[in-house]
């Protein structure tokens, strides 16, 4: 088989990272013609169709391993460039890193990461956010190089490191409380009191609702898909619902919400998993990810 050509994988990465062939053209500063020729070429190459023409553009499961593999040599090249020119006082120009973070670990404590980076070499964030035990997902597909993630075992290709736990306690705003757990956390309640989910892909207190009961339970649901409005809804009565310790502290405090399981919290750990590379950019990011965790899980 013909080796596998730089330029038509660099344009594979972008067809994806972008969602479109018209999009990379733009990045790349070519036409969306030979963005759709090296594409073209490249899957001849390989003798598989790669990208999934649809919006967004996709990888097929034959691109995911390319995905990477492209991904991977963009950082390295850069890394190479930055150091060549940095040499000769040039500028390097920026390096983009794409990480997926779970909702919660992105409004808490994972921005600090970002201000705890040195300011060379230049870095460009495109942070994506997924359910922790969906996050690593994205990261065998290869449109990321690293993850917050709960999956403990390592993705082909990546290494993996233990972070901490994210803890969460079961938050009601008092008159909900008043109305559906006076008497307890009983198997009737909390199969009638409804309850606040960040998305479908949340089966956090589902899992807490069969721990505390021994059953599958199925209460009436609220869906609120941002962190912010999550907790507002929780404050508002609107059900009840598991919420990281960092915010529910404050909100315990002031009396807006009420612990309706003190004697029970819920830890989720979470793992950080990269792209098993020699690369200072991955090693410069895993440091600061691990020192903030370590200091705030």
């Amino acid at each position: 088989m013909t080796g596998l050509d730089s330029t038509q994988l660099r344009t594979f990465a972008a067809v994806v990272a972008e969602g479109s062939f018209e999009a990379a053209a733009r990045l790349l500063h070519v036409t969306p013609s030979a963005v759709s020729q090296r594409i073209k070429a490249l899957e001849e190459t390989v003798g598989q169709v790669l990208v999934r023409r649809q919006r967004p553009c996709d990888a097929t499961e034959a691109g995911r391993p390319l995905l990477r593999l492209a991904g991977q040599l963009v950082l390295l090249e850069r890394e190479a460039l930055t150091e060549a020119r940095g040499a000769l006082g040039g500028d390097p120009g920026r390096t983009r890193i794409a990480v997926v973070v779970n909702a919660d670990s992105l409004a808490t404590w994972f921005p600090a990461v970002l201000s705890r980076l040195p300011a060379e070499p230049a870095l460009s964030f495109d942070l994506r956010q997924d359910d922790q035990d969906h996050s690593a997902e994205l990261l065998r597909a290869g449109s990321v190089m690293a993850a917050v993630t709960a999956q403990r075992d390592a993705v082909q290709g990546c290494r993996v490191r233990p972070l901490g736990a994210m803890r969460y306690r079961a938050l009601a705003a008092p008159p909900l409380a008043d109305r559906w757990f006076a008497g307890g956390l009983t198997r009737s309640a909390l199969a009638a009191a409804p309850v606040v989910l960040f998305d479908r892909k949340d089966r956090l207190q589902h899992r807490f609702l069969r721990t505390v009961t021994g059953r599958v339970l199925d209460p009436p649901t609220h869906y609120v898909p941002s962190v912010p409005a999550f907790s507002e809804a929780i404050r508002l009565g609107l059900g009840w619902g598991l919420v990281p310790e960092q915010i529910a502290d404050a909100d315990l405090a002031a009396g807006r919400c009420l612990d309706i399981a003190p004697n029970r919290v819920v830890d989720v750990p979470l793992y950080w998993q990269h792209w098993h590379l020699d690369s200072q950019v991955l090693t410069t990011l895993t440091t600061a990810v691990t020192t903030i965790a370590a200091a705030r899980l």
